[in-house]
This record gives structure tokens, C-alpha cells and sequence, in this order.
């Protein structure tokens, strides 16, 4: 196994990771170190946990030297403001001992005070997509300077939507620089970036961990449509003493919301929210009230399974089955941490049969199914995703639908003259083509 030593790092950093308490480097950190500091560009990918944060930090920690440049040298790019934070943070942990300068900058705040924190000079940029390219257009930010560009959590990214503003990013940074991307999954739309925008990438792959936690007890419902899922759900949350601190995932906004909704009714100011529309101070404040145990349920989407440290969830219940079986394994991981027990519950309806056991067989493990609560009421309310689509039959029009052939009578006498063009046209043949100003022979007469 190897240490940090191994990697040669400089007394700095050595001194830094002394004070953390971190005593060998994990697989991807081995792995990327030597690429990165080649000035290849490189794709990584490893869930999270994996310590992907200190794979591209260290090396680029290693090689940054003292400047005064105000613009930043150092790009790192993350879906959420609580990424942001989070690589602040390790940012500061690692240059306790040098003078780097950081900052993150992320939407949901005043933009204005930020432009002058920009000002003030950085090494190194975490920012979010939106927030970096409002402040490059508004003038505060220019990122010309930038020679390492580092995207992490860019399956997040693509799934919010930013690869219009990511294409506008790329566009704005100088063509010669190095470019390193970490993602926790595959997926085509990762494909794509990595062939548009990419040189010649070295690729590093860290098996997905889909050996099931032993300390978490995972079970499964089949479930009838989302307003069912609803209905167990709530009968399961009756029980205060054992569903203490519950983490339900839900796939997008918009059923997220709709949950919400539901919930709120019944357990009022024991549910708050967090998905990518919510404000930053709603969405911090709601992670601090489900942290200190203010709030007893948090409904979320998959962008928040990432960068959520959150200790003593009893649950992580799965409202809706993930397409990715990856993001199973980062759902569930957010429970039974720090060797305490934890539960992970799975709703899946027929249509997504097929994403339960791709999970299962990720896992290479059967999730234990339960039997549905015969007093749980099963609904017919669908939502318009489920509801069956109408389909319009469109008619072609009447010309195209009449019997090809012949006319079944002569045709009457006007219906026989063929357009000429109308009257303007056909008394325009009657004449030669006029001379005008530009005819040479009309110049020529005219001067004589």
C-alpha cells in the first residue's frame, strides 16, 4: 500500500494531511496523482467518498507557486453551493501552511458582494456554473488566466441542466490548459462532453462499490403509482420512535414537490424540502433544522445525495427507483454511517422493475421484499406523467385523401385556362425589355 510519501509531495502538504489524521492515500488519489501532474487531461471516475476531492487537489497544490495574479489559475466546477463550500474547505484544509488564496462563489446571493471578494484575488475559483458565467459577463471575473480546469460532479451537472452553460464556460477559457473531470457514473450525456471538449483523456475507473453496507438493512415495496407510494409512505413515518430521521429521495423537482405537499399536510413543520429551485438560505436552513433534529423528515432529489454529511439518519427511504444503480449506492450510503445501523427502504412500481434489479445486480444482492400493509390505501389518482397519453390521429387533408385518377366529369370552361401569371405579367410580355439609366446604349445616345 502506498503512503503519501510515495507521492513526494511538498512539507506543506505533508504537514497539512499530518493535521487531518489521514494516514494513506485511497485508490483514485494513487491513481490520478501521477497523470495529473503530466498535465494530461484526465476523467475519473469513483463514487463519492473515494476521496476524488484530494485526487486533483494534491497534485495541483503541489505545482501551484506563489503569484500575485488576481485572476484565477485554478477553475473547479461544481453542480451546488454546498459543493462549493465543501471544496473551500479542503481547499484551506491542504494550504493551512502555504499562502494560496480561495474562493467559491455560487448563485442565490448577492452577486455585487461577490464581484468584490473577486476582486480582492485568487488562486484557485470553485464556483458554480450560473454564478461564474454571470460574473465573467458582468465584468468582475476574467478566466483568460486560468490554466487547470477541474469539473467534478459533472453527471450532477449535466442532470441540472448546465451543459448550455458549461459550452459557454469552455468557449470563454483559454484553449491551452489542462482539463480534468471526475464523475461518479457513466452516463451518454458524460460521453459527449468528454468527446466534444476533451484531448486525448487518460481515464481511471474505481469499481463502483456494490457490495451492500452490512450495517444497512435494506427491504422493498412493490407499489402500485405515486400517489400509493404516498399513502405508504405516510403510514410508515407514524412511527415517530423508529423513523426518527428519514431522508427521502424522490427523481425530480416536480415530484418532489408534489410530496412535499403531502406530507406537509399531516406532519406540518416536522417536513422540509431541498431540491436545485430552492434558494440557498432556504435550502441551508433546511439542512440545518434536519441536522439538529428540528426537522424529522427531508425530501430531496439525487443532486443533494452528494456533498451531505449528515449523521444519525435512521432511514433513507427510496420514494422512487433511480435510473443510474449507481446513485442507489450513494442514496442509501447516507445512512448507517460511522458504523451505527442503518435502514434503506426501496418503492418501485412495475415500470420500474427493471431499474430495482439492475440495482440488484449491481449489488450482486436480492433486496428483501415486504409485503404491502393490507390498511395502506391503495389510490387511483395518477399524475400526468402516469396517466395514459391521449393519442390524436391527425387527417391528412382532403386533396390527399381524394381517389387518384381521372375526374368523374369534363372539366367546366374556366376551369380549363392555365395561369398566365395574372394580368400584370401578361401585358409585360407584350413589350420589349425597357432601357433604363444603367443601359449603356441609352448612356451613350444621351451623351451625343
Amino acid at each position: 500500500m502506498k503512503t503519501f510519501e510515495d507521492l513526494k509531495l511538498s512539507k506543506q502538504l505533508n504537514r497539512a494531511i499530518e493535521d487531518l489524521g489521514i494516514d494513506n492515500p485511497t485508490p483514485i488519489q494513487v491513481e490520478a496523482y501521477p497523470v495529473i501532474l503530466s498535465g494530461k487531461d484526465l476523467v475519473g471516475i469513483a463514487q463519492t467518498g473515494t476521496g476524488k476531492t484530494f485526487a486533483y487537489l494534491l497534485p495541483l497544490l503541489k505545482d501551484l507557486k506563489f503569484s500575485k495574479e488576481i485572476h484565477p489559475r485554478i477553475l473547479i466546477l461544481v453542480p451546488t453551493r454546498e459543493l462549493v463550500l465543501q471544496v473551500v474547505e479542503q481547499v484551506k484544509s491542504l494550504t493551512t501552511y502555504t499562502n494560496t488564496r480561495v474562493l467559491g462563489v455560487y448563485g442565490g446571493t448577492n452577486m455585487n458582494t461577490q464581484a468584490l471578494a473577486v476582486a480582492e484575488g485568487m488562486d484557485i475559483l470553485a464556483a458554480t456554473p450560473g454564478r461564474l458565467y454571470d460574473l465573467v459577463l458582468n465584468g468582475a471575473l476574467k478566466i483568460k488566466t486560468v490554466k487547470k480546469l477541474v469539473i467534478d460532479e459533472v453527471d450532477v451537472m449535466l442532470d441540472l441542466g448546465f451543459r448550455y452553460q458549461l459550452k459557454n464556460i469552455f468557449d470563454l477559457l483559454p484553449e491551452r490548459r489542462q482539463n480534468l473531470m471526475f464523475s461518479a457514473t457513466m452516463t451518454e450525456e458524460v460521453d459527449a462532453l468528454i468527446d466534444d471538449f476533451f484531448i486525448a483523456p487518460a481515464k481511471i475507473s474505481i469499481a463502483v462499490s456494490g457490495t451492500p453496507l452490512d450495517n444497512i438493512a435494506q427491504e422493498c415495496y412493490a407499489v402500485k403509482n405515486f400517489y400509493t407510494k404516498v399513502n405508504l409512505l405516510i403510514h410508515l413515518l407514524q412511527d415517530r420512535d423508529n423513523y426518527s430521521k428519514v431522508l427521502v429521495f424522490v427523481t425530480g423537482k416536480r415530484n418532489a414537490d408534489r410530496l412535499f405537499e403531502a406530507l406537509e399536510e399531516l406532519y406540518g413543520t416536522e417536513t422540509c424540502i431541498i431540491h436545485s429551485n430552492k434558494s440557498q438560505n432556504y435550502r441551508i436552513r433546511s439542512i440545518k433544522q434536519f441536522d439538529e433534529g428540528e426537522n424529522r423528515i427531508l425530501v430531496t432529489t439525487d443532486v443533494m445525495a452528494r456533498g451531505l454529511d449528515l449523521e444519525l439518519i435512521s432511514h433513507v427511504i427510496n420514494f422512487d427507483t433511480p435510473i443510474y444503480p449507481e446513485n442507489y449506492m450513494h442514496r442509501i450510503g447516507r445512512t448507517g454511517r460511522a458504523e451505527e445501523q442503518g435502514h434503506s427502504i426501496l418503492f418501485y412500481t412495475e415500470k420500474e422493475r427493471a431499474e430495482k434489479e439492475a440495482i440488484e445486480a449491481l449489488m450482486n444482492y436480492k433486496i428483501p421484499m415486504v409485503e404491502f400493509p393490507p390498511e395502506v390505501e391503495i389510490s387511483n389518482e395518477l399524475t400526468p406523467e402516469e396517466s395514459p397519453r391521449k393519442v390524436e390521429i391527425k387527417l391528412k387533408p382532403d386533396s390527399d385523401n381524394k381517389v387518384k385518377g381521372g375526374a368523374f366529369h369534363e372539366k367546366k370552361e374556366k376551369n380549363t385556362k392555365t395561369n398566365q401569371g395574372g394580368s400584370y405579367l401578361r401585358k409585360k410580355k407584350k413589350y420589349k425589355k425597357p432601357q433604363t439609366r444603367g443601359d449603356k446604349h441609352f448612356n451613350k445616345r444621351n451623351r451625343n
